[in-house]
């Protein structure tokens, strides 16, 4: 009996292709959407993870000023660190990979007849550590570079490209602005930070030189901390917090001069975010799944009318209610999942090319499909229904009299 009722219902959905075809369209639409920008969103949230995880690994970030703590914004005249900080973390703190103090300056670099405005960053071999960050080429930093504040210098991909263009720039010189260095390393390629930043486009010398030969000070602008694990990021956080308020004389009550702050709660945040945006997109573009069932309600309704006789005569003949229930219902569903997997295709289709154009990884959800298929079928029944019981309500008499 089913599989009688499904062969009534594929022949009088062929016998109208058009009329059912335009009838899914709002299916087909809804599906597609849901799935593209689910994907999509997917996508763009992973590519942000992996940005700020490439920013360095249990990277704790410490910088003078309220930064994100407190109404205030940034205290303009908080004091910079000096590099007694950055040895009493290394002494007093524990649970640390390594600790790396940052010094840095926008400049010109200059090489030959080409220059390029770029990032100089004051450091020490901590750095690369902390950072996670290989050598793609060269060396990093001797000791007696670090003790001498020699002119040596690491470049970023970006600044090697424009200064060197496909040259291996090792063993050449720079100029940034009057100090001549030696190129003796070239870093890998990161690419773009989660912030937007290029994160090539910068160069590594060491802290003295920054601080005698470029920012003319002692003074230490951030400090990055790694922590040894993900497990004691948050318990490192708070001691150095505890140990800069003793260093820097803050008492009970008054807010902090600095601020230290987690990648991680940063990723959290800019995760969730990405995902609230999505799932909120996903929920208008669903808003065309309700309209696409409202359009098979009135397209089955009309269906209704048009077979009246037809419906009698089932009747008539010994049908009952439910069977010919059954077959509007089956209509109804068959047409929404017909939909819905019309849908699927041209929303993993959509996907596919929004990731190329938008730069960002295709991560197709398993779980978001079947969802829209179950969706789809869903609202088969429920718009379906209405339909199907009125039909299989018809007093025979009155329908076999119907013109």
């Amino acid at each position: 009996m089913i599989r009688e009722t499904i062969s009534l219902a594929r022949r009088e959905i062929r016998r109208n292709v058009l009329r059912s075809s335009l009838t899914i369209l709002g299916i087909v639409i809804g599906v597609a959407a849901v799935i593209t920008l689910v994907t999509l969103g997917g996508g763009a949230t992973a590519q942000v993870s992996d940005q700020i995880a490439s920013l360095g690994s249990n990277l704790i970030n410490v910088r003078p000023g309220q930064g994100f703590h407190g109404p205030g914004g940034t205290r303009g005249t908080a004091e910079p660190f000096t590099i007694r900080d950055v040895e009493a973390i290394e002494r007093e703190i524990s649970g640390l990979e390594a600790v790396a103090p940052i010094g840095s300056q926008g400049t010109q670099a200059i090489a030959g007849n080409l220059n390029w405005s770029t990032m100089v960053m004051g450091t020490t071999n901590a750095f690369f550590a902390v950072k996670d960050w290989d050598l793609a080429a060269g060396r990093i930093f001797s000791e007696s570079e670090l003790k001498s504040g020699k002119a040596v210098c690491v470049l970023g991909n970006s600044v090697k490209k424009n200064l060197f263009g496909g040259q291996n720039p090792v063993g050449a010189s720079i100029r940034l602005k009057n100090l001549s260095c030696q190129v003796i390393g070239m870093l890998e390629i990161k690419g773009q930070s989660g912030f937007g930043s290029d994160q090539d486009d910068v160069v590594l010398i060491p802290m003295r030189t920054f601080q005698r030969r470029i920012a003319g000070n002692t003074d230490i602008s951030s400090i990055y901390v790694s922590a040894i694990n993900s497990g004691v990021t948050a318990k490192v956080q708070a001691d150095i917090e505890r140990l800069m308020r003793e260093r820097r004389r803050i008492g009970e009550g008054e807010d902090d001069d600095f601020h230290v702050f987690d990648m991680k709660e940063i990723m959290i945040t800019l995760t969730g975010t990405t995902r609230i945006l999505t799932g909120l997109l996903a929920a208008v573009a669903a808003v065309s799944l309700l309209v696409g069932g409202i359009g098979i309600m009135n397209i089955m309704l009309v269906s209704v009318t048009e077979r009246t006789r037809e419906i009698g005569i089932r009747l008539a003949i010994g049908a009952r209610g439910r069977d010919v229930l059954l077959q509007f219902l089956i209509e109804a569903v068959v047409l929404s999942l017909f939909g819905g997997l019309v849908g699927i295709i041209l929303g993993l289709g959509a996907a596919i090319a929004g990731s190329r154009m938008m730069n960002v990884p295709f991560i197709p959800n398993l779980e978001i499909v079947a969802i829209a298929v179950l969706f789809s079928g869903a609202v088969g029944v429920i718009f379906g229904y209405f339909p199907a019981r009125k039909a299989a309500r018809l007093d025979p008499i009155d329908a076999l009299r119907h013109e």
